[in-house]
């Protein structure tokens, strides 16, 4: 057991990490000039979801009535999410980078606590503006938050800002070493959030007649507000059963295959809502409130800085020290639960047979490996196998997202979509005034 304290030198490897108390165990506090030494990248990233959390509240709060409640819902779920990522061995199979604020045993960054505000906000109030039927729209939400999640995926796992478990079999599956899971997992769990949001709001609040926006009484909507936050995760599990447990577990198909089933059953229900919605509101014209702008500013951000990355920064100059897949005996094998069956993985990194050629160990003096028990260490990024074919993907999801969020937006049935009943009011007395 090693105490908590000078753990950051590139190079180190610890067993565990012996905390003082409680607060020592909760919160991590670190200079910010060494991480900008060692991953200057991160430091990139971690500013973009700062501001887009910051952005997306603002935003919530001009709103009003709903929004907030939505904005609080949603951090919500994402710490229901990364607890039990981190808790539940089954689904412990990967470790954030050390940032400047770190929480919970060092497994919680600051910044990851307002990346799902990011993703899921934005892609609730765009998808909220092609007014969906509601069997549709927690569908698009999912996959309008994938489309937020691509660059951010692609680009912080090259970069070292986090690493996965070597051979867990959910994530063995890699698309430029993400796993397809990965998608998966935010097309759904997003999905199922968004369900039990407004699913909640229908059932308990008096004022279902109105506007899905208008709030309810402050007690009733936090209850709302907390049963989406509380299922929103087991929703997403439930989403994984029918398609990719029995074709991923018991048929063998590559992470792939699922995703794209998934992801063409998605656009269908999208697609088939859409035509509905234009069908019935063909006389609306898009109006776009200031609010709006808050949003894009935070898309700005958040695409350009997994943009810059790959362009003007090395991934073999990023050096990750902190917790990470432990290191131990390669023919320990361990089971997996999962609904249809067990699976099998090593419990520990073989660092003589691993197959994360993102990172290695040549930043490391005499390039020592990490030894047997190690759970805290060091590891290097690596050089892109093809620079220009990084730039190349990330620029296309940029244009692809570029294109869909401004047809969200500015194309689709503007901000009165989203308007609540006091505010369409106002805007409709205006009209008539003119």
């Amino acid at each position: 057991m090693v105490k908590n304290q000078d753990l950051r030198s590139p190079g180190v490897s610890y067993p565990s990490i012996d905390y003082e108390n409680f607060w020592d165990w909760f919160v991590q506090v670190s200079d910010i000039e060494y991480h900008w030494k060692h991953e200057p990248t991160y430091l990139i990233s971690q500013f973009a979801f700062l501001l887009g959390g910051l952005l997306t509240f603002i935003h919530a709060l001009i709103k009003r009535q709903r929004f907030i409640y939505l904005w609080i819902g949603i951090l919500l779920h994402g710490l229901v999410v990364e607890m039990m990522s981190y808790w539940v061995p089954d689904i412990d199979n990967f470790w954030h980078s050390q940032t400047p604020i770190i929480f919970l045993g060092q497994r919680l960054p600051l910044h990851i606590i307002f990346l799902y505000p990011c993703f899921l906000y934005q892609a609730s109030v765009a998808v909220s503006k092609l007014k969906l039927p509601l069997w549709a729209e927690p569908f698009a939400v999912g996959l309008c938050t994938v489309l937020v999640d691509i660059p951010y995926d692609i680009i912080s796992v090259n970069f070292l800002h986090w690493t996965w478990h070597d051979t867990d079999p959910n994530i063995y599956d890699r698309h430029y070493w993400v796993p397809w899971n990965s998608y998966y997992f935010h097309a759904c769990f997003a999905a199922s959030f968004t369900f039990w949001f407004h699913f909640f709001r229908r059932r308990m609040c008096s004022n279902k007649d109105g506007g899905k926006w208008e709030a309810s009484t402050m007690w009733k909507e936090i209850l709302c507000t907390l049963f989406a936050s509380l299922l929103g995760t087991p929703g997403g599990i439930l989403m994984f059963i029918p398609i990719y447990h029995p074709l991923h577990d018991v048929y063998k198909l590559h992470s792939e295959v699922t995703f794209f089933i998934l992801f063409a059953i998605f656009l269908l229900i999208i697609w088939s809502g859409d035509r509905k919605a234009q069908r019935n509101n063909n006389d609306i014209k898009p109006k776009t409130f200031k609010s709006t702008f808050l949003l894009i500013l935070h898309l700005i951000v958040h695409y350009t800085s997994f943009l810059i990355m790959p362009i003007f920064f090395k991934p073999e100059d990023e050096i990750a020290v902190g917790l990470k897949e432990p290191v131990g005996p390669c023919d320990k094998i361990v089971p997996v639960q999962t609904v249809f069956g067990v699976l099998k993985k090593r419990q520990f990194l073989c660092v003589s047979d691993y197959d994360e050629k993102y990172f290695d160990f040549h930043c490391i003096p005499k390039e020592q490996i990490p030894p047997h028990g190690s759970h805290w260490y060091t590891a290097c990024g690596v050089p892109l196998q093809n620079q220009v074919e990084m730039i190349a993907i990330v620029s296309l999801i940029c244009v692809i997202a570029c294109c869909v969020f401004w047809n969200l937006h500015f194309n689709s049935f503007g901000d009165e979509a989203i308007a609540t009943k006091l505010k369409a009011t106002k805007v409709s007395t205006q009209k008539k005034k003119k």
